[in-house]
């Protein structure tokens, strides 16, 4: 099977919950990860830093570049994308993880809101993309991995907030229009979803501590997306894992290392 060691993964929204964990699984593993985000400095609500983020892939055995990033800004995109290139010299991996949340109905969804949800997620993942496929078609075994649901039309997921379910199924169609565009070229495109809620800081801020003991920690998707990452890109696109299914499939029994609160219920993700 492919190795990350020493492949270069550009990971956005890093500097904490599951990008950051994603960042320090494949660092495990030899990586080089660019660590893009916004959190240049301390925030008293959240918790982590890019340079944080990027001491902990460091200590777990890769390197790591710190590059302060919004991703709604195109030209802080390519920058980040050159600096990652400068640093390492290419970009095998690019995990589009950045994401905007606001779980309203429709009347109680301001457009600042619905704007920010709709250019972080899928104009986001459309503009890392974009920005990183001319390395991404250079290397050796290329993935893109997009932390998106799986496709449904179906209304029971659209009616609790469709503001926040167009914005993530944006990112899921980028998936699926991708992965068959450049699926003769070679470059892996897929996404990857919790089974169950992650307790994470934006989870904390939606249900508190109570809502997270139902959960599992981030480090379940980051198991989950380096399974991923480590197949054959050209026999592994369009695909739309469940990070359960996906570490079953890798010969993972044991769960309950994952749980926030061994024996607690777990409660199933929202789109699932």
């Amino acid at each position: 099977m492919p190795s990350l060691k020493g492949k270069t993964v550009f990971i956005t929204g890093a500097s904490r919950g599951i990008g950051q964990a994603i960042g320090v699984a494949c660092a495990r593993h030899g990586a080089r990860v660019v660590v893009a985000a916004k959190s240049g400095v301390p925030n008293p609500k959240l918790p982590g830093t890019i340079h944080t983020a990027a001491a902990a892939m460091k200590a777990a055995g890769g390197d790591a570049l710190a590059v302060e990033c919004d991703i709604r800004d195109e030209a802080q995109v390519h920058a980040a994308v050159a600096r990652a290139v400068a640093a390492f010299g290419g970009i095998d991996v690019l995990v589009n993880n950045a994401s905007a949340i606001h779980l309203a109905g429709t009347l109680e969804t301001p457009m600042k809101r619905f704007d920010l949800m709709h250019q972080v997620n899928a104009r986001g993942t459309y503009l890392c993309t974009q920005a990183c496929l001319p390395w991404l078609l250079k290397a050796g075994n290329p993935h893109v991995l997009v932390l998106a649901p799986p496709l449904s039309l179906e209304a029971r997921w659209f009616q609790p907030h469709v503001a926040y379910t167009m914005a993530k199924y944006g990112m899921s169609m980028c998936v699926l229009g991708m992965s068959e565009e450049f699926r003769e070229r070679g470059v892996a495109v897929n996404a990857l979803w919790p089974r169950t809620l992650i307790a994470t800081a934006a989870l904390n801020l939606l249900g508190g501590e109570a809502l997270a003991a139902h959960g599992r920690t981030p480090e379940i998707v980051a198991d989950a997306a380096v399974a991923v990452l480590t197949r054959p890109a050209r026999g592994c696109t369009g695909k739309f894992f469940v990070d359960e299914e996906v570490l079953r499939e890798a010969g993972v029994t044991d769960f309950g290392r994952y749980a926030v609160k061994p024996g607690e219920e777990l409660a199933p993700d929202l789109f699932l």
